[in-house]
């Protein structure tokens, strides 16, 4: 029978198998549950970002400029850890360092971003948007070097047979943190705290949402780094079916990995340049539109707008919570060879329910479509993930997965610099860009025929 990581960690014995083991429940839940505080981050960043930079004084029209800088800084960041995170292996483990340096940080950028209009800059003045800027180009680097290390061990250490489960458990979890995260500003409202604040300076509720997200980043990292216990290199090799020589011998550049990277690098980052494009509209411009359609306002200082923002809180929970119950009662149970059709259907129904954004004028109304893009947002990640780790041999894996990313960040910055003519063009309307991002996810929906899965291949051969 192979042992577990917690028996090769204490009697040393190199196991008898050749395959990755099944792993225990308690051990996925260990690998999986600290994307709950570092999506915490993410969803702050995402759900918040618009309305700090137009409250802090930033012109709608540029702001593409600032929504820019995340997936830029992930499209740097995350390959490099990757790359670097391969060949280290110490008594801190594999990956588990690099989330060690990266939590406090990213804990500390988490204060800082919400007091941009804090400082005295002034309404609208160059130094609070660069400083805006910077914080936030800051909190996307620190969070990216967090969320690797979850993402690498999954391939690390996760067999076939439970790896959709370990992927639909860290998106649940994920969403989870989300919705802790977008919900705050509104619970503490209803406690309380100030939604309104002084021109130029955000309010007190935003501000409380970052803090809180930074303690439960650092708790939820904490926990991780205490229960997983990394394969030391004998055993990884031997899982991975590897030499163990393999693993000390220099590594390629990221440009040579690039150009042998597995057909299914590039077939599922074509999805994603759809999919991630779409989602780059939302975060950008939902507060707006919702405010334009629900609250018939689109002065950022108004108390409608700021109540806008608070709804959009909500709907991003309602979001999470659609994702999670999606993730838990059919992406864990899905089969490697229905990765496809469950792709599709995940970017189909965020189309339809980017398109109702669009349509709705109802608050509540908008509950319903918000649940399609929860449960597509889920879909896109855990099948994305699925059908490009099967293709990975066990080498160079982290690097994979950090350029897999770039998959993720550049329809994002194609997005943004898009938006400087396309926000124009559908007459500077902030819902006619959610309308653009559901499009793009129907046409998604057509681009996943291009993707050919390796295990689908495989089991098709068998049954033939």
């Amino acid at each position: 029978m192979a042992l577990n990581a917690t028996q090769e960690a204490t009697t040393g014995e190199i196991p008898a198998t050749h395959e990755l083991p099944r792993l225990s429940l308690a051990k996925v839940f260990a690998m999986t549950f600290g994307f709950f505080g570092v999506n915490m981050a993410f969803s702050l960043q995402s759900s918040q970002m618009g309305r700090i930079f137009q409250t802090i004084g930033a012109d709608p029209t540029k702001l593409g400029f600032f929504f820019i800088l995340p997936p830029l800084a992930g499209m740097v960041v995350q390959p490099l850890i990757g790359k670097y995170s391969d060949r280290t292996w110490n008594r801190f483990g594999r990956r588990m360092p690099y989330l060690l340096i990266g939590a406090p940080i990213a804990a500390i950028v988490m204060i800082l971003l919400p007091n941009a209009g804090s400082f005295g800059f002034g309404y609208g003045s160059l130094a609070a948007l660069l400083f805006g800027a910077f914080t936030i180009l800051f909190m996307d680097l620190s969070s990216n070097v967090c969320m690797q290390p979850f993402k690498m061990i999954i391939g690390d250490m996760v067999n076939e047979d439970q790896k959709d489960l370990a992927w639909s458990w860290q998106q649940s979890f994920s969403n989870l943190g989300g919705v802790v995260a977008t919900i705050a500003p509104f619970v503490l409202t209803i406690f309380g705290v100030a939604n309104i604040a002084p021109k130029g300076q955000v309010p007190a509720t935003v501000k409380w949402a970052f803090y809180i997200g930074a303690a439960v980043l650092l708790l939820t990292s904490l926990y991780t780094i205490l229960s997983v216990k990394e394969y030391e290199p004998t055993t990884y090799a031997r899982y991975h079916q590897m030499n163990e020589n393999q693993l000390k011998t220099k590594q390629p550049s990221l440009w040579s990995l690039v150009k042998k990277a597995p057909k299914a690098f590039w077939e599922v980052s074509f999805v994603q340049l759809f999919a991630w494009f779409a989602f780059q509209y939302l975060w950008t411009y939902s507060t707006g539109a919702i405010a334009a359609n629900v609250w018939h306002t689109s002065d950022p200082t108004s108390a409608g707008y700021q109540a806008a923002g608070n709804w959009y809180g909500i709907l991003t929970c309602v979001q999470s919570i659609a994702a999670v119950v999606w993730g838990m009662l059919i992406l864990s149970r899905t089969r490697p060879n229905q990765r496809k059709l469950w792709y599709r259907i995940g970017l189909g129904m965020g189309g339809v329910g980017f398109i109702a954004v669009f349509m709705i004028h109802s608050q509540w109304l908008l509950i319903l479509p918000f649940c399609l893009i929860g449960i597509s947002y889920l879909t896109m990640q855990t099948q994305a993930f699925s059908l490009f780790t099967e293709a990975l041999d066990g080498t160079n894996e982290g690097a994979y997965m950090g350029l897999f990313n770039c998959g993720i960040c550049l329809p994002q910055i194609i997005a943004s610099v898009a938006s400087f003519a396309l926000f124009p063009f559908v007459g500077k309307s902030m819902p006619a860009m959610i309308f653009v991002g559901g499009v793009a996810l129907l046409l998604g929906v057509l681009a996943v025929s291009v993707i050919h899965p390796v295990l689908s291949d495989k089991t098709s051969a068998i049954n033939n």
